[in-house]
């Protein structure tokens, strides 16, 4: 059975999204890209909901721009080839290969999803992600948490939910960011 993963970038304060959009540094350095690319290499599909997958675009293009790193590149490559799953009411329809939309999210399915996978899936955002928390599906949590303090936005855990996790990596890059994996207990 695949794992279901939710990751994000998170500010020390806990917020996956600050009201004015910034998160603070440490995210976009090119030591943490390829780290970043390391873990996730081995994920088969990506559970988005529309303004995540309308932020993650980037990747389907990026490799026609000039100059592009090549751990960017890298990046890039693992996630064309990753199925995409968008849940959204209102997409009509999708700009990248390999993605398909749903139009509400079903945790049976997503059970299935998981029994059925041979590579893990990731919940990417914070509301899809709030979905699967209460569902019981998500089996590890991967924060990347940010050097700032943002004091309000959209929280990386949902109100009223209690976990009982297990630290079971950590790692501090030189831009101060710091990665921390939870297993679900």
């Amino acid at each position: 059975m695949a794992k279901l993963i939710y990751s994000m970038i998170t500010s020390l304060d806990g917020y996956a999204e600050a009201p004015e959009g910034d998160l603070g540094t440490g995210a976009d350095d090119p030591e943490v890209h390829t780290f970043i690319g390391d873990v996730f290499r081995h994920v088969g599909t990506y559970l988005y909901g529309r303004r995540m997958y309308e932020t993650m675009l980037f990747w389907e293009t990026v490799h026609t721009k000039p100059d592009v790193p090549p751990h960017l590149l890298e990046y890039a490559r693992d996630w064309q080839a990753a199925e995409k799953i968008v849940y959204s009411t209102t997409l009509e329809s999708v700009s990248s290969a390999r993605t398909r939309i749903e139009r509400s999210f079903d945790p049976d399915a997503v059970a299935k999803l998981k029994a059925e996978a041979d590579h893990d899936l990731t919940v990417d955002g914070p509301n899809l992600a709030a979905q699967a928390i209460a569902a019981g599906l998500v089996d590890e949590y991967h924060l990347f948490i940010t050097t700032s303090v943002v004091g309000g936005g959209k929280r990386f855990f949902p109100d009223g939910v209690r976990l009982d996790l297990q630290l079971v990596e950590e790692r501090a890059f030189d831009s101060g960011l710091i990665y921390a994996r939870y297993r679900t207990r």
